[in-house]
Parts: structure tokens; C-alpha cells; sequence
């Protein structure tokens, strides 16, 4: 069965005037000229991508979306109408979120982070910021340590909130971050706590020992990047070494009290010194 919404492998079964038919071996579908490969065998395999025309009628392409069936991505407003919102996903039809699907009312030219689904009613792909209604933390499929795909999908004074694996819900807090991050970043992370409710905390470094490594090698680089030299001890301000290094300050020293063991680094009162290598 074709699967609309996703990339297909489909074999070529006859070429005509206006495109390339294409079957999964019980329905045929049509790769417009604009899309046909320079050259290709009838016979032969294609990977499509399988979307509605603007007539409602399946058609492959080998455009890449920005977005597919039953995912996440941060897309872009093109225009609305008294109907919904129509969004830019890479493809020739806009991707529709109508009205009622739509958390605040989108507007022209911002971006929101939509999650694609099919509607039922219309057979249709659509839209929906109101993403929370397919996420879930009633039956976990993580394990605290584990490393997970994490998706910023908004920001409070709270913490940053963060989809999961695109299944589960997660919460970064602010004091534990030391980068800029926006929605629709994607990026890895940990699982750093699981409450006995099934709310989780996430992180974006490893707890432990395992964690001091990857930042011991990061000052390492610094340190070579500034000619062996960095302004940085352990008497310096946190938003210092979190403006410098991205981590705070007690990873820092950490990270440093590796190095120096190591024999890596000198550390003294006006800053941290690379030994030379």
C-alpha cells in the first residue's frame, strides 16, 4: 500500500507525455515530468516522497519535505485565510493547519512547531501546533542515563520544554543550560531524573564522571584556540565561564581539576595555561 505522507520505494511501470507511472504492485501513482530522473529503465526503483496534489489526488516527488507523517518540525507561515494557516514545507502545496488546530493563531511569515498528522474526516495531511495531544508519558520508553533525540518545543520561566524521542515530554531548567537555544532546535541529550509520576527531567550533558571527559577535551580546545591561554579559574564569576564555555561553573572545575592531573594545564591566578604539548 502506497503510504502518503512518507517516502515510498516504488517500481517504474510505464513512462507517458506527462510523467512516469509509478506502483507498489497493486496501485499506481504519477511522478510528474518536472520530478522524472535524467535517466531511469521502466522496471526500475525509485524512492519517492508521496503527497496530495492541489486536486486531492495522490502524486509522488522527489523533493525533500521538511516535514512527514506523524513528525515534528518548526515550519513557516506563508499566508492565511478565514480557513487556517498555510505552511511551508518544502513541497509546491502549502501543508494546511486549520483554525482549530492551531494553539494561538499563526500568523504570516513566523514559525511554528507543527506536528503533521492525516485527518480523518478529509483524508487529508494537516498541521497542528497543539502538539501535545500526541505526546505521552503514561508508558515510558526510556531509562534515566539514557541518551535520547530531544526537540525545544517552547520556552517559560519555568524551564525549557523539550519532546522526547518524539513520544515523550521533558523539561530542561534554564540554570542547567548554557547555550542559546529556540524552538524547533534539535539536538542529543540525557535523561537525567524520571519521577514517580512519569515527569522528566532532561539534560544536556551527562551525569558523572562520564561527563567530565567531553568538557576537559572542550577547555582543551578552547585553550589552543586562545594560544594556550584562557582568563578562567576557579575564583570566576559563573556567567563568565558560562559566556566562554557554555558549561557551569562546576563542570568547569571539574573539567579543570581533570586536565591538571593530567598534567594538561597550569593553573594560576590570572588564568589557566596550556602545557605545552
Amino acid at each position: 500500500m502506497i503510504e502518503i505522507g512518507k517516502y515510498n520505494t516504488l517500481k517504474i511501470v510505464r513512462d507517458t507525455q506527462v510523467g512516469l507511472y509509478l506502483s507498489d504492485g497493486k496501485e499506481d501513482i504519477l511522478l510528474p515530468n518536472k520530478y522524472v530522473p535524467r535517466e531511469f529503465e521502466v522496471g526500475e526503483e525509485l524512492i519517492v516522497f508521496v503527497y496530495l496534489d492541489h486536486e486531492e489526488r495522490p502524486v509522488a516527488t522527489t523533493l525533500e519535505p521538511y516535514i512527514y507523517l506523524n513528525e515534528f518540525a518548526l515550519l513557516r507561515v506563508n499566508y492565511t485565510n478565514k480557513f487556517g494557516a498555510f505552511l511551508d514545507w518544502g513541497l509546491e502545496k502549502d501543508l494546511f493547519a486549520p483554525f482549530r488546530e492551531q494553539a494561538r493563531p499563526m500568523e504570516k511569515g513566523k514559525r511554528y512547531l507543527v506536528y503533521m498528522y492525516i485527518d480523518e474526516k478529509s483524508n487529508r495531511l494537516a498541521g497542528t501546533s497543539k502538539i501535545n495531544q500526541f505526546l505521552s508519558n503514561e508508558e515510558l520508553t526510556v531509562e534515566e542515563g539514557e541518551e535520547v533525540d530531544l526537540i525545544i518545543s517552547h520556552i517559560t520561566e519555568m524551564g525549557i520544554n523539550v519532546i522526547i524521542n518524539e513520544q515523550h515530554k521533558g523539561l530542561m531548567y534554564k540554570d542547567q543550560v548554557y547555550e542559546d537555544l529556540r524552538t524547533g532546535d534539535r539536538m542529543k541529550g540525557y535523561i537525567k531524573h524520571i519521577r514517580p509520576d512519569n515527569k522528566i527531567d532532561v539534560s544536556l550533558q551527562k551525569d558523572g564522571f562520564d561527563n567530565i571527559e567531553p568538557n576537559a577535551e572542550k577547555v582543551l580546545d578552547e585553550l589552543r584556540a586562545s594560544r594556550g591561554f584562557l582568563r578562567l579559574n576557579d575564583d570566576s564569576h559563573p556567567e563568565d565561564i558560562k559566556t566562554v564555555l557554555k558549561m557551569s561553573k562546576k563542570t568547569f572545575k571539574k573539567a579543570i581539576g581533570t586536565l591538571y592531573k593530567q598534567k594538561l594545564i597550569e593553573i594560576k591566578e590570572d588564568g589557566i595555561y596550556l602545557v605545552k604539548e
